[in-house]
């Protein structure tokens, strides 16, 4: 698991040639360009590299939709990806014009019908209306009357219900200390706005035929997605160049493994190249890479942040500890037999990548930002399912529950039955035991980051401080142990020592010392973190007691209705058990990766960074 080491190379050659170049850099696929500053550039390019997508949401999105069209020869995805976003724009212009209209009319209604007349003949004067409660109605007479010693100004009740009465102000100004805000109106009466509310809506349906008209392309733009995101690609790094007559140049991020590769290719076709590592004031995108098997702790580390990339890669970590955080919170192991089958069932087409046509039939597919038409998302979580399932049945086996049942203790899963989940003092031990030794974790991994082993001095402190803590509460519960409490003590004042010298240590000796003192503030967080981890324990406790109970329910109804008694308890225990179930899972996603992305992440990461994006063909690249 590691952060690939990324190179700042540069291509500068003649105008004429850039196209060549761009041509190639989009087959190979290897390389992030960096936007010069010759033109703002910002997020456009990600936008226009993603209006293809955007338009077949909106027509996958129809109320209604046509019988598709086979034939490629009247098929231009071009023309149906502008049709689409005008009419999506349209549309999007004329509900919201029909929303401001109706929020008009019925601010409008009270006041009874009326039309405005010409301003001309208004001169100066404008027409003000409030709805306004009856107790305060007094004082609209006296802000009327003060504005009146300044300019004309007059105001008349037009109408009454149980809660307002409804007050027209004319006057060349807004009339200022009214007790209530104008009504929105506009200068347009209701008969007008009722008339153009007509047209709008009419509008809206034609639009919304053309719409439905435009979904009998639906498949074959799906089929075309992918060219269409390469072209806006394409014409995306186009404009990332610096160019002045006759020569350009690019700038882009490259992983090292393949600066040589573009080297010699440069080399070939004439291009003046140049490369360099990045410096410390520079801040790369994170491009990282992981065996297979832990592919899908990127998936998690990314569900919530990207790692700077002069941090380190928590993914193999992440992995492994969300797998046993997931195992503690469901703790039993019938529930994952359950889990293990409904995998094994799913497996093959976990492993099978999705067709265009499975994507046209579900828009939602689209908001992934998945390539199209394929995709092979479930094989990078075949691991991490397997290993939630497995960590879940031996922790289930060692806290001896089966669907909130426990085995006799002369059985061999009773001799398995290491755990008592009701014994509080000890289980909330093993929790406070694994908080503290993720937190631990973190922070020598943090640590070790550091080119100068003096800079990450500070996180062995915290780790040293939290792991004597831990000694010290050991040694509190397990008296026999002698010494263990005093190795504690000692370990975890060296600890806050280290973070005391080495939090600011580049700065001169007084600011170094009030840094750390400041330093040291965070002991309290480093408690409350670690007791953070007390949730294993609960939510676990709460699904064994929930388990028990259902077992108890039925078993109470069985033995309460001699006929129907066995019907009604085993809908008991299926309904029960399902929803416990399912609980336990929730949990184990929502509070696992939790710990994992505030505790963790809050002691080992402690910068962001963002995702290598490539500039690469989504329907395949030279290399990979």
């Amino acid at each position: 698991m590691s952060i690939v080491t990324l190179h700042r190379v540069s291509f500068a050659g003649l105008i004429g040639d850039k196209e060549m170049l761009l041509d190639d850099l989009h087959r190979f696929g290897v390389l992030e360009i960096i936007p010069s500053g010759q033109v703002a550039k910002g997020a456009a390019g990600h936008a226009s590299s993603d209006r293809s997508r955007e338009a077949l949401k909106f027509l996958l999105s129809a109320p209604q939709r046509r019988r598709q069209v086979q034939n490629y020869e009247t098929f231009d995805p071009h023309v149906v990806e502008q049709k689409a976003l005008e009419l999506q724009d349209r549309i999007a212009t004329l509900e919201a014009e029909r929303d401001d209209l109706l929020q008009r009319l019925d601010a409008a209604k009270p006041f009874g019908k009326f039309r405005f007349v010409p301003k001309e003949q208004m001169g100066d004067l404008r027409l003000w209306f409030y709805a306004v409660p009856h107790a305060n109605i007094a004082q609209v007479d006296a802000a009327v009357a003060e504005t009146n010693v300044r300019v004309a100004a007059a105001s008349e009740i037009v109408a009454r219900d149980p809660q307002c009465c409804y007050v027209v102000v004319v006057s060349p100004v807004e009339v200022p200390k009214m007790p209530v805000p104008r009504a929105r109106i506009g200068s347009t009466g209701p008969h007008e706005m009722s008339r153009r509310l007509d047209e709008v809506e009419l509008a809206i349906e034609d639009a919304q035929s053309d719409r439905a008209s435009l979904t009998r392309w639906c498949l074959l733009f799906a089929r075309n997605l992918t060219a269409l995101q390469d072209a806006a690609a394409r014409a995306d790094a186009d404009r990332q160049t610096f160019d002045t007559d006759p020569v350009f140049a690019l700038e882009a991020w490259v992983p090292e493994q393949h600066v040589d590769e573009l080297a010699r290719y440069a080399h070939k076709n004439g291009f003046v190249f140049s490369n360099r590592p990045p410096t410390p004031e520079e801040s790369p995108p994170t491009l990282m890479r992981n065996a297979p098997r832990v592919e899908a702790g990127e998936d998690l580390v990314n569900f919530y942040m990207t790692p700077g990339y002069w941090t380190w890669d928590p993914s193999g970590i992440v992995f492994i500890s969300f797998a046993i955080f997931f195992a503690m919170i469901l703790a039993d192991a019938g529930y994952a037999t359950v889990l293990g089958l409904m995998l094994l069932v799913v497996w093959r087409k976990l492993g099978r990548p999705n067709t265009t046509d499975a994507i046209f039939a579900n828009a939602a597919d689209i908001e992934q930002g998945e390539p199209l038409p394929e995709r092979t998302t479930g094989q990078r979580f075949r691991p991490v399912l397997l290993m939630i399932v497995l960590s879940s049945m031996i922790y289930g086996v060692m806290v001896g529950s089966y669907f909130g049942l426990t085995p006799s203790t002369d059985s061999v899963l009773g001799y398995l039955h290491v755990l008592d989940i009701n014994d509080s003092h000890l289980m909330m031990g093993v929790a406070v035991f694994v908080g503290a030794l993720h937190v631990v974790l973190a922070n020598i991994m943090d640590a070790r980051r550091y080119q100068d082993w003096r800079d990450g001095l500070s996180s062995f402190g915290w780790a040293a401080a939290v792991g004597g803590g831990l000694l010290f509460a050991a040694g509190t519960a397990i008296p026999l142990v002698a010494g263990l409490k005093l190795i504690g003590v000692l370990v975890g004042i060296a600890g806050l020592l280290l973070v005391l010298l080495y939090t600011a240590r580049h700065e001169k000796p007084l600011k170094r010392l009030l840094g750390g003192l400041l330093g040291l503030t965070k002991v309290s967080a480093a408690f409350g973190d670690v007791l953070s981890y007390l949730r294993l324990f609960a939510l676990g406790l709460a699904s064994a007691s929930l388990a028990t109970a259902f077992n108890d329910m039925a078993s109470g109804i069985y033995s309460s209705m001699p006929r129907f008694g066995l019907i009604a308890a085993l809908l008991v225990l299926l309904f029960g058990h399902a929803l416990n179930l399912l609980l336990g899972v929730s949990s184990g996603v929502i509070h696992g990766l939790r710990l994992n992305v505030i505790e963790f992440f809050n002691w080992g990461l402690k910068d962001e960074g963002r995702r290598f994006t490539p500039f690469r063909r989504k329907e395949g690249s030279l290399w990979n």
